[in-house]
């Protein structure tokens, strides 16, 4: 039950609403005219008892709280097919243009093909590290733009953990250390 305290007034105008516009505050008692028509309005606002589309009021669900009566729910107002309408061309539009949008972001490789799986950076360093010979660190640098630290982390997170690759690595005699993939 409802400890919200109401008017003789506001208690007409959200029961009045309720039961005979669907919740649209449209009818006020034959006493409140003009500035105490807002006055009424501001008070219910100010307590979220009513609530605006920005030209009309409507009774909020606390409204429906303060009186005891149960809050709609979608199945029990009705719809308007024209708004419901607008909703969907708007999401389908918006939807269109996200999808356009995401189209234009795509990453493309360097010769301004569009970027896959079998031509990422992460795909050409696996080819280097398939090698014979494997592949140093500063090669793999040049051919990415990739900074060590990067290579170095793309190799224990990306290859190690999320695929599964078993990485070797061998020190030659006063030469760069060559990574393989096993």
């Amino acid at each position: 039950m409802s400890t919200i305290q109401l008017t003789p007034a506001q208690h007409a105008i959200l029961a009045y609403a309720i039961e005979h516009t669907g919740g649209k505050i449209e009818w006020f008692p034959d006493n409140i005219k003009g500035g105490a028509r807002k006055k009424v309005l501001d008070g219910m606002s100010n307590r979220a008892l009513i609530t605006t589309d920005g030209t009309d009021w409507f009774v909020a669900p606390e409204g429906y709280d303060a009186l005891g009566r149960a809050r709609p729910t979608p199945t029990t107002l009705h719809p308007d097919h024209e708004v419901e309408a607008a909703v969907s061309a708007a999401e389908a539009n918006w939807a269109q243009e996200k999808h356009e949008a995401a189209k234009r972001l795509r990453k493309v490789d360097v010769e301004g093909k569009p970027r896959n799986r079998e031509n990422s950076k992460q795909a050409a360093v696996i080819q280097m590290l398939q090698r014979p010979e494997g592949a140093t660190i500063n090669q793999i640098c040049a051919a990415t733009g990739w900074q060590a630290h990067t290579v170095r982390g793309t190799f224990a997170g990306a290859f190690k953990k999320k695929l599964g690759l078993t990485m070797t690595s061998e020190k030659p005699e006063g030469g760069e250390r060559i990574y393989r993939i096993a």
